[in-house]
């Protein structure tokens, strides 16, 4: 597809924030003809170091939260000021996914991009630790890393040379996610979809300098992304 809003962002500047897969690019796809509209309280859930909630903002133009467990806030408030937004914009918020310090029905939508995989696996999640925090006929976009087809019971060697079994136990195919989301009670299932968007997130963050993407250079320089897709997750809370 062509990523007429992400491309924006393809700089030195914003790409050394990114923590895996261009989530930009992710985000662009995810929200491709989204019922988010324009003004609504989103949650970006796992924001990492803030680029999504920037781009949330300035290319859909909603009020976000910028909920995250591991990225420090006022780090991420430095970056969301360094790009002109204010508090009234953009709020950082140290938060763990599973025990949110929100009030109950806050906000409009949650939008979670390459994040959801470590703490949405619960099949009991989403009713008990994040619908009661979404409106009523609220949405929850969710964009999570997966396997076009289940191989935890022989994984292929060319995954392992850059992780472990236990890292991989992350990374689900989409009828995993069908079976986990189509277990929520409080919510209707929209749409559980492969994604687009998987050679060009992947050649994105191959090219950073850090660590983890020079580790993730030898399962992908051995053809295992042909293993590996994008899952494109859509719920609608009742």
């Amino acid at each position: 597809m062509k990523y007429v809003l992400s491309e924006k962002y393809d700089t030195p500047y914003y790409m050394s924030k990114i923590m895996g897969p261009n989530p930009l690019k992710l985000e662009e796809e995810l929200l491709t003809d989204s019922h988010i509209e324009k003004g609504s309280t989103v949650c970006d859930l796992g924001s990492g170091q803030g680029l999504t909630s920037i781009f949330l903002v300035k290319e859909y133009g909603f009020k976000v939260y910028a909920a995250d467990l591991w990225s420090d806030p006022e780090q991420n408030r430095l970056f969301f000021r360094e790009n002109g937004l204010s508090d009234e914009q953009i709020i950082p918020v140290k938060a763990d996914a599973t025990d949110l310090p929100f009030e109950k029905d806050f906000f409009d939508a949650v939008v979670s991009t390459d994040s959801y995989n470590y703490f949405g696996r619960d099949p009991e999640y989403l009713d008990g630790k994040l619908l009661p925090f979404v409106k009523k006929g609220g949405y929850i976009y969710v964009a999570v890393p997966g396997m076009k087809k289940d191989l935890h019971k022989d994984l292929p060697p060319e995954l392992l040379l850059s992780w472990t079994p236990e890292q991989l136990d992350y990374i689900h195919d989409a009828e995993y996610w069908r079976n986990i989301v189509g277990a929520c009670r409080g919510a209707e299932v929209i749409e559980v979809s492969e994604m687009r968007s998987n050679k060009e997130v992947w050649a994105d963050w191959l090219k950073q300098d850090n660590e983890y993407a020079v580790g993730d250079r030898k399962t992908m320089k051995a053809g295992g992304g042909k293993y590996l897709n994008f899952i494109k997750i859509v719920l609608k809370k009742k």
